[in-house]
């Protein structure tokens, strides 16, 4: 069995089924997602690392359409937020009200004791959730205890001036084992990539259809970060947005490719 390189440092047998199973939620078909599956099977050797897979399948995938590619680089695409959180805030708050509630973001927020900064407020009818944001810029680095020790610290603090406060704390990797027994111990939610099960950060995503700008294959590294430098986080919001992709670097002759991804990445099924 070939062994691949995970990016926390540990290995693992290679499964295809992982690999046509991802492509699948990108929007490939069946007989797309075996076939790329096949080809990247084809370049396998021991010690081949979860990133150069993921770099074989993506380059397959492209060719099957953009959006789809999109949606495939979607996990990725998360860790060009950086190198400040700001910009992972905000596309967070958007998911938030793409899901229905209201939201508040930035928030100086009085507890018992002291004030506490708190990056989202999310009100959904008589709930209030009080949401720390924890941005990764590598795949391999996890939440840990200190840090939901830490946020129920101030979630209980918050709660004697706001009763029934809830807290979550949500992140663009993983948490470590201990930081989710901790949090489910004393009710504080977390919400990762791939946690929890039913309704995992990637389910919540695709849902929603609330994709980043940064997931676009047609826009250059440079015109991502400088659209982001001008807070536009959503793909969705750029076809009405055609002077910031241009002040970003977009020439006048491909601004059509770039909102043709937007169309395919925002609508499954109509794909290029």
């Amino acid at each position: 069995m070939i062994q691949i390189a995970k990016a926390d440092g540990t290995s693992e047998a290679f499964d295809p089924h992982k690999l046509t199973a991802s492509l699948r939620r990108a929007g490939a078909s069946a007989g797309v997602a075996d076939h790329i599956a096949r080809e990247v099977e084809k370049e396998l050797y021991n010690g081949i690392t979860t990133g150069e897979i993921y770099s074989h399948a993506f380059s397959h995938l492209r060719h099957e359409g953009h959006g789809r590619a999109a949606r495939y680089s979607l996990k990725r695409a998360m860790l060009d937020f950086g190198p400040s959180g700001f910009p992972f805030e905000s596309y967070i708050a958007e998911l938030f009200r793409a899901e229905g509630s209201s939201v508040l973001v930035d928030q100086i927020i009085q507890g018992g004791c002291v004030e506490h900064e708190v990056d989202i407020v999310v009100q959904s009818g008589a709930e209030t959730v009080y949401v720390e944001a924890k941005f990764h810029n590598t795949l391999g680095f996890a939440t840990d205890l200190k840090t939901v020790l830490y946020v129920q610290a101030r979630i209980e603090d918050i709660a004697k001036r706001h009763p029934g406060a809830k807290g979550l704390v949500v992140t663009n990797t993983k948490f470590t084992d201990r930081a989710i027994a901790y949090a489910q111990c004393r009710g504080l939610e977390l919400l990762a990539w791939d946690y929890p099960q039913s309704r995992t950060l990637q389910k919540r995503i695709d849902k929603a259809q609330v994709y980043p700008v940064t997931a676009l294959t047609t826009l250059s590294r440079r015109e991502k970060m400088a659209l982001l430098a001008e807070r536009e986080v959503l793909c969705t919001a750029l076809p009405q947005k055609k002077d910031a992709l241009l002040r970003a670097g977009v020439g006048k002759g491909e601004l059509g490719a770039v909102l043709e991804e937007v169309g395919a990445l925002c609508v499954p099924g109509n794909d290029i």
